[in-house]
């Protein structure tokens, strides 16, 4: 009996905790009286707790606040630089790296642009950017408090990335290989899923509880979610969307499967069509090259990027039929086409989808711009931190 009371306590303790870290982190800079209102704590409680918080350096004391009668009360602050975490985004030609402080405030981050890199040569560019992070970063309590990592793949919810097409990478232990070097908790997700979280958390996606975040990239991603909360499915590869059929002649995918919607839809696609228009002599045709073109008036390349509009829209249109969302966010490397994308995705939407779902649907492009999966895996990893000192504390 009296373990399992010396347990309970534990947990309610942990959760009270929790309870109070996340409310200075909200709130900051709070008071204690108004934290124990805020809590429905007792001052007794909140006041022991925030002294084992002030002891692990994950909040501070500041001068006193505004008195509400008698005397003034210090005000207490979330400890944002108590400790760093790092977030990458890898892209099939380029690897985003942030590095962000506790509250996600981005201190510094470092873009490479890549081709057609094996797993070691990825590996070595990897450990590149973050040795470069990590002596870029401000001394403090806890220094790299964990990595996280998104990839245009499957991945277990062990972390082990079964199949990333796109990269060629199949069975692979990432983490594993991470963790070994820098002894820090390394989280890896799938892109697309960290681009929505990002985007719930720090962009356009703040005010929605059921959003669709499309990644555009050289594949497509989805990360979907779902009543306020991210949705992995059954074994946490959920919005393989990407790879839904659209045309049942079209071309192999490397999925294996044929007429994938993002062999229509994804920056890769447009590159396929940039070549078949001609629009470029000779040399590989780029995004950015594209965008240039279409800023000065280039008929050609306005035309294929409605083209790609078209092809956004099929998929788009199955993906509202299935989970009637509130928000569609499109991220990644298509949202720099948002100026010739954005209309014609919504005359397309109001003549295809159901008349039911178009009510409160709202389309934007991602806020975050190429940030939103490297935020969010950043997010991840410091949420894992921030639970694990508490259980530990």
């Amino acid at each position: 009996m009296k373990m399992t009371e010396t347990f309970n306590q534990h947990v309610v303790k942990r959760r009270n905790k929790s309870l109070i870290l996340h409310s200075i982190k909200e709130l900051s800079p709070v008071s204690r009286a108004d934290l124990a209102s805020k809590t429905g704590l007792n001052k007794g409680t909140v006041s022991s707790l925030v002294n084992e918080l002030l002891e692990e350096q994950l909040i501070l004391e500041s001068g006193p606040g505004v008195s509400s009668g008698g005397r003034r009360p210090v005000m207490l602050l979330f400890n944002q630089s108590a400790g760093y975490s790092i977030g990458i985004d890898i892209g099939v030609n380029y690897i985003l790296a942030t590095l962000t402080d506790l509250q996600g405030s981005i201190c510094n981050e470092k873009l490479v642009k890549v081709k057609k890199l094996t797993f070691s040569e990825t590996t070595s560019m990897l450990f590149q950017v973050i040795d470069e992070l990590i002596e870029s970063m401000p001394s403090s309590a806890y220094g790299v408090v964990g990595i996280g990592v998104g990839v245009p793949g499957t991945v277990s919810t062990s972390g082990k990335i079964l199949l990333a097409p796109n990269l060629k990478w199949k069975d692979i232990d990432l983490k594993g290989v991470i963790e070994e070097k820098y002894k820090v908790p390394v989280q890896i997700e799938n892109e697309a899923n960290a681009g929505a979280y990002g985007e719930k958390k720090f962009g356009a996606g703040k005010e929605f509880h059921n959003i669709v975040y499309i990644s555009g990239g050289i594949g497509i991603g989805v990360g979907l979610i779902l009543n306020g909360k991210l949705f992995k499915g059954h074994n946490g590869l959920s919005g393989e969307l990407g790879h839904m059929t659209i045309n049942i002649d079209g071309p192999e995918c490397n999925c294996g499967n044929k007429g994938c919607w993002e062999l229509y839809a994804s920056e890769q696609a447009l590159i396929k069509m940039a070549d078949e228009s001609r629009i470029f002599d000779d040399g590989d045709v780029t995004l950015e090259q594209l965008v240039k073109l279409a800023e000065e008036g280039n008929e050609k390349t306005i035309a294929i990027i409605e083209k790609l509009a078209d092809y956004l829209v099929v998929g788009m249109n199955n993906i509202i039929n299935t989970f009637n969302p509130e928000q569609i966010i499109i991220g990644n490397r298509l949202a720099a086409l948002q100026h010739w994308l954005e209309e014609k995705l919504k005359n397309q939407l109001s003549k295809q989808v159901m008349t039911a779902h178009q009510k409160d649907l709202e389309l934007h492009f991602s806020l975050l711009e190429k940030r939103s999966a490297a935020l969010g895996v950043s997010a991840f990893s410091t949420e894992k931190f921030l639970a694990t000192n508490i259980a530990e504390g």
